[in-house]
């Protein structure tokens, strides 16, 4: 009776233990079986102060649209007549007060609008002067940064402007068995101001978050566990009772060697 209730108990331990276990790597723990359905977020990416555009201009008549883009620079004399045999492309960068400078247009304040919205303003623009012209706007610096409990922290240039926080923390690698799924700090710089948000993968909720979808320059950290930090601290206190223990053997030994040295003379 004694040993079916000891059993009883390890089971009892067992499971609980396992279930921690699984809840602290489980993402969306609250998600039952039943299907849901979250509100896809429509915001797009804005244009800021020091973003990096890629523009091309064209139109059924190479010739007139040559006017609205710049010279390409940086490139072989093979690249430069490859993109010139097919559209001109040209690369802004979004000044401090928000403006980009385009040929035969002149300055044009693009600072919070969106790709699309920049590309339908240059069409309604340049068609004042070239019929059915083509313009297609890129943001090309759209990078994010992924640091602490991941497999591969980086940072991380993206071809698309609609990426998830999933999205950057499984080019990532995914998070190791130490990060904290429910303590996932994202920090955002916004209208020249840094804003820290701390978000909980562990729930649902996720989903509907104004932060679900990164934006430029965000910076994604993943805090360890107890574990590590116990670790960390286990780590470091060994390494400095092993650096005490070496100095004091030193000191010793300089000392026995020192009365040694004395005794014999």
């Amino acid at each position: 009776m004694k040993r079916v209730f000891l059993y009883s108990i390890i089971a009892a331990f067992l499971l609980t233990a396992c279930s921690t276990s699984r809840s602290s790597l489980t993402y969306f723990e609250d998600i039952d079986k039943a299907t849901k359905s979250f509100d896809v977020d429509t915001a797009q990416l804005v244009i800021a102060p020091h973003d990096e555009l890629l523009i091309s201009v064209t139109s059924f008549v190479p010739e007139a649209t040559a006017q609205y883009n710049l010279p390409p620079t940086n490139m072989s004399t093979t690249e430069s007549t490859q993109i010139s045999s097919a559209y001109a492309i040209s690369t802004y960068v979004v000044n401090p007060a928000g403006y980009i400078d385009i040929p035969s247009i002149g300055l044009l304040k693009v600072e919070g609008m969106t790709t699309t919205q920049l590309t339908d303003s240059l069409v309604r623009l340049i068609s004042k002067e070239v019929v059915d012209p083509n313009v297609r706007v890129q943001l090309v610096n759209f990078a994010v940064n992924v640091i602490g409990e991941v497999k591969n922290p980086g940072h991380f240039k993206l071809n698309s402007e609609r990426v998830s926080i999933f999205d950057a923390i499984a080019m990532a690698g995914d998070l190791t068995e130490y990060g904290r799924r429910d303590a996932v700090i994202l920090i955002r710089e916004t209208d020249g101001k840094r804003t820290v948000h701390k978000l909980n993968l562990n729930s649902a909720d996720i989903l509907d978050s104004p932060y679900y979808y990164l934006q430029q320059n965000d910076v994604v950290y993943i805090e360890p566990n107890k574990i590590r930090q116990d670790n960390s601290k286990y780590n470091q206190n060994n390494a400095y009772k092993l650096s005490l223990t070496s100095t004091i053997v030193s000191v010793a030994s300089v000392i026995a060697s020192l009365i040694i040295a004395i005794i014999i003379k």
